[in-house]
């Protein structure tokens, strides 16, 4: 066999048979290659970022790595918001990409990107592949570093002479699981001995204790511990109990953020305390001793300083946490918690909030969510409640408008029995739209709610907000396009809602149709999305209305 045959092989030998692609010049013999391998299903995107995207949905919803592929120059370089994507959420994707031929490496040839270079900041770590003997080892091992661990991505770039070279070897079986790190005992053991003593703790729950979902739970109730999850923690600790206290951050719940600034202990697990979760650094917790439990020791004490840092795998301390359990009363934190749950924003009757809140409540708990970028990420992220892990999938670190829609289409094709969903923004929706094709063509039944209030809303929120109502190319509505058509032109069934009358059988139409379909819910465009913390301000200087904030300009 040549090289790319070999590639072909190596990621059957890893289980891996479906990837996201986009062919082009400099992987055409991978592409020719691919005739030969009929277990190997190719989906053909009409973008490489919906290839990139597409394989994050695949990744978050199964744990497993996702695989994208695009040729060389801009093929390659298309890619790069993808990787960025997942190095931030910390998601197991490999990008396989073509390059020129090795002797015209670095001539500027047609098409020619040095995308390893480029990408050098943005990936775990990747590889230029010199000999096709090489190519199934390096292969290999870039699936095992992007899963290892943290995960995240990792880009294999393969010349085109390499893939036509004759291959001569053995095709490697997968590597083995390497076991994750335990923690210390004797900081695990001062992390308990600070949590017996405390009369007001929380346990705050990132993406990075998304397989530990099981052990968090354990942990939490042993203990009696009030749990906060973060935007990429959703789902792991299940909502609808009463020891669930929200998300924290800038448009995090009043529990969580009050229960925060209250606090006198905070346990984290597997979150990097960015500044959206914290607000101003200073004031975060400050009355609590943080014990932060990360597996990348390079995150514990990188934003908020750890009193107590452990290092280990999130399902391994939750557990010890959980053998080494004493159960606290606190039955006044506990009250003064349900007080602050009690205080929840009510949305208008039409809003954006309102068609949010319509929808998920329609969700059940296998159905998988994603969603854009914006206004109705945060409120689709205040509004749902999940009761498992990896139902949730949202752009958290980067921000990425255009994820929503290719990850769902990623989640569906790895769980085709599981309903996917995807709520976007009019803006955002548009950022991938091409996508629409990608349906098309394998009638792949993702259901898509675009919410549109015709503005890039959460900018135009901080534009009336902090910027005195200057609204600087924030306006979509002269220049939208027709939804219901355009869906229509891709033979995709759409459906309008215009008010909140017209809602109710719009949802069913669009939930229960056969296949993809679409759903536009024109809403409102000056509705912002609440409670808020202003950015530079602490979590205590949340505001709970918009009226609230505009009295603070």
């Amino acid at each position: 066999m040549n090289g790319a045959q070999a590639l072909w092989q190596t990621l059957i030998n890893h289980n891996i048979t479906t990837v996201f692609g986009y062919p082009g010049g400099a992987v055409i013999p991978l592409y020719d290659a691919l005739t030969g391998f009929p277990e190997m299903r190719h989906i053909l995107v009409r973008h490489e970022q919906g290839a990139s995207h597409a394989a994050e949905g695949w990744a978050k919803a199964t744990g497993e790595v996702g695989v994208c592929i695009a040729t060389s120059g801009p093929g390659a370089t298309n890619l790069v918001t993808g990787l960025t994507d997942a190095m931030m959420d910390s998601v197991p994707i490999v990008a396989i990409t073509g390059n020129v031929p090795r002797a015209l490496i670095g001539t500027d040839a047609f098409q020619e990107a040095d995308i390893t270079g480029i990408t050098m900041p943005i990936t775990k770590h990747n590889y230029l592949v010199r000999h096709a003997n090489d190519l199934p080892r390096i292969l290999a091992e870039a699936i095992r570093l992007a899963r290892s661990g943290r995960p995240g991505p990792v880009l294999v770039d393969v010349p085109k002479d390499v893939q036509l070279e004759l291959f001569s070897g053995e095709i490697p079986a997968p590597h083995a699981r390497p076991e994750s790190p335990s923690p210390a005992r004797e900081a695990i053991e001062r992390a308990i001995e600070a949590l017996k003593k405390a009369q007001r703790p929380i346990l705050m729950v990132g993406g990075g204790a998304m397989d530990a979902s099981k052990e968090i739970i354990e942990f939490a109730k042993a203990w009696n511990l009030p749990v906060i999850t973060t935007l990429m923690g959703l789902g792991i600790y299940p909502s609808k109990d009463p020891l669930w206290l929200g998300m924290p951050g800038m448009h995090g719940s009043v529990a969580a953020n009050r229960a925060i600034t209250n606090a006198d202990v905070l346990v984290g697990i597997g979150l990097r305390f960015d500044d959206r979760v914290t607000g101003k650094v200073s004031r975060f917790a400050k009355n609590a001793t943080i014990i932060h439990v990360d597996i990348d020791a390079a995150e514990i004490s990188k934003l908020v300083h750890a009193h107590i840092p452990v290092r280990g795998d999130a399902a391994k301390a939750a557990r010890y946490f959980a053998d080494h359990a004493t159960y606290l009363e606190n039955k006044e934190w506990h009250d003064k918690l349900q007080e602050w749950k009690d205080r929840y924003v009510r949305h208008p009757v039409w809003s954006a909030g309102y068609a949010i809140k319509q929808i998920v409540d329609q969700l059940s708990d296998d159905d998988i969510l994603s969603t854009d970028v914006g206004q109705h990420q945060m409120l689709a992220a205040q509004l749902a409640r999940f009761q498992k892990p990896r139902r949730w999938l949202t752009s958290g670190g980067l921000g990425t408008m255009g994820f929503g829609f290719p990850a769902a289409i990623g989640s569906a094709l790895a769980d085709p029995g599981v309903r996917s969903i995807v709520i976007a923004g009019d803006g955002g929706f548009q950022m991938t739209a091409q996508e629409l094709a990608t349906l098309t063509k394998y009638r792949i039944p993702v259901k898509i709610a675009v919410i549109n209030n015709s503005f890039l809303g959460m900018v135009r929120q901080w534009q009336e907000l902090f910027h005195e109502n200057r609204y600087s190319e924030v306006w979509l509505g002269d220049s939208n396009p027709d939804f219901i058509k355009l869906a229509d032109a891709y033979g995709i069934h759409a459906v309008r809602a215009t008010n909140s009358e017209e809602l109710e059988s719009a949802i069913q139409a669009w939930l229960n149709h056969d296949g993809p379909s679409l759903l536009e819910a024109v809403v409102p465009n000056e509705h912002g999305v609440f409670p808020m913390v202003p950015a530079g301000a602490s979590l205590e200087e949340m505001v709970e209305t918009h009226e609230e904030a505009k009295q603070k300009q």
